[in-house]
């Protein structure tokens, strides 16, 4: 007896490319090693100012201060990456099956593409309409996720999720940045371009104050070789993060997000989501997080037939459960070398046991009930067998007299035959063979099935 599936907290079987630490309380992203490398870049410059930059102008300017400033800025920079990478960006549960057709034609929507791959029984459009500040928007439909994704929303093929108010996917966090860890991100770049014009300014200040005695600028800089390269890297630095802080307060400005202005979506139509900058910045940035939509160290059961529900559509045609069971039979429909996958309760049914039972119910003449059989298989046996006991009924019945009954007697109620002995030979009732007395077809025994 096969023992129940053992319950497992839902981060275990998670279907996304997350991963997950600490029992399922911190989440990032699959690119988990290129945290350690953008706080490496953090970090090394950082380690070496406070260390060796800072020291040689405590003749000149209140260093502590400057150093206080520097460890606190670096500290938060690297939170901020913390917080953006470990947290839920803001996953839509997936569901396990298709929405119920009923449900999903509870709108109105003048689409006329419907959805099909791994949902190819089902008439679903592919978008609808959903209204957002009495304006119209569109949602899309999402094969791998199998439901209407939320205004905003958008499903991330790295994190293989669907994200609210999806953003982007940043490689240098690790992570999709959404409606959960936006403001956070915005903290990271932000402090990330504080922190390379600070370490800028006073390497350059440092170079400076060393110039004097009519040193060329030149020398100075041979021996400040440590405040030269800091200033070469916070340059080439700070056009990325910089030029990334700016585009993002405009976006913010604008209530848009990296996905949304990218693909031109509020170009030729009016923002829904637009309600002023001050509006926008209070949204973004200083309203209540909303709570993450799944639990990650709650029990669940892993139920194959929740999760295994729906197979993905490799480019075929879709095939019903009857059609698997006849590849299994061996059915020609499919042909022999059909690699197709059989399901394990089929690889493990006793079909000896099968045929030995079939054939003795058919020795005893006895109706019986098979349990593996479709409803139209267990017809088509019964009426087979009907068919053939009248068959045989009239075989003994000619074998000991020659039949002297109007063939209208020898009519089977529903099959609509008649055998007659004319001159040893068994024929059908009728002048053709093929054709019966009132014109209509005979009916073929071993194909007979009851409509």
């Amino acid at each position: 007896m096969a023992t129940p599936p053992q319950p497992k907290r839902l981060y275990q079987v998670w279907k996304g490319s997350n991963r997950f630490f600490c029992g399922g309380r911190l989440i990032f992203g699959p690119e988990v090693g290129s945290i350690s490398f953008s706080a490496f870049l953090i970090t090394a410059p950082a380690v070496a100012f406070c260390s060796r930059v800072i020291p040689r102008i405590q003749d000149h300017f209140l260093w502590i201060p400057v150093l206080v400033v520097a460890v606190i800025v670096t500290v938060l920079d690297l939170i901020f990456l913390f917080l953006t990478s470990g947290r839920d960006p803001g996953i839509v549960p997936r569901n396990t099956r298709p929405a119920e057709t009923d449900e999903a034609f509870d709108f109105s929507t003048p689409s006329m593409e419907w959805v099909q791959g791994r949902t190819p029984n089902l008439r679903l459009p592919r978008t609808k309409d959903v209204i957002v500040n009495d304006i119209v928007v569109k949602v899309k439909y999402c094969d791998t996720c199998l439901l209407y994704r939320p205004p905003r929303a958008s499903h991330c093929s790295i994190c293989d999720n669907c994200v609210q108010r999806f953003d982007h996917h940043c490689p240098w966090v690790g992570q999709c940045i959404g409606i959960r860890n936006y403001r956070f991100f915005f903290l990271f770049i932000s402090s990330s371009t504080f922190l390379c014009i600070y370490v800028f300014t006073f390497s350059l200040l440092n170079i400076l104050t060393h110039n004097k005695d009519g040193v060329s600028l030149k020398k100075t800089m041979s021996r400040e070789v440590l405040s030269v390269i800091l200033l070469i890297y916070c340059f080439i630095a700070v056009w990325f993060v910089g030029g990334l802080t700016i585009f993002h307060l405009y976006l913010i400005s604008t209530n848009q997000t990296t996905y949304e202005n990218f693909r031109y979506r509020y170009d030729k139509k009016e923002n829904p989501h637009n309600k002023g900058i001050l509006r926008n910045f209070k949204e973004v940035l200083f309203s209540k997080i909303p709570p993450s939509m799944n639990d990650f160290r709650s029990w669940v059961v892993e139920n194959l037939t929740d999760f295994e529900a729906v197979a993905p559509n490799m480019g075929g045609d879709s095939i019903s459960s009857k059609d698997k069971i006849d590849i299994e039979m061996g059915s020609s429909k499919f042909g022999t070398d059909a690699s197709l996958p059989i399901p394990e309760i089929l690889k493990n049914l006793d079909y000896d046991g099968i045929d030995y039972n079939l054939k003795s119910e058919d020795e005893n003449d006895e109706s019986a009930f098979v349990p593996f059989f479709f409803p139209i298989d267990q017809e088509r046996t019964e009426s087979n067998r009907g068919c053939e006991k009248t068959i045989a009924n009239h075989e003994l019945r000619d074998s000991d007299e020659v039949c002297t009954t109007p063939p209208d007697d020898h009519e089977p109620r529903e099959s609509n035959l008649c055998c007659t002995k004319e001159n040893g030979a068994e024929v059908a009732d009728g002048v053709d063979e093929g054709s019966t007395s009132d014109g209509t077809s005979p009916v073929d025994h071993e194909n007979h099935i009851f409509q």
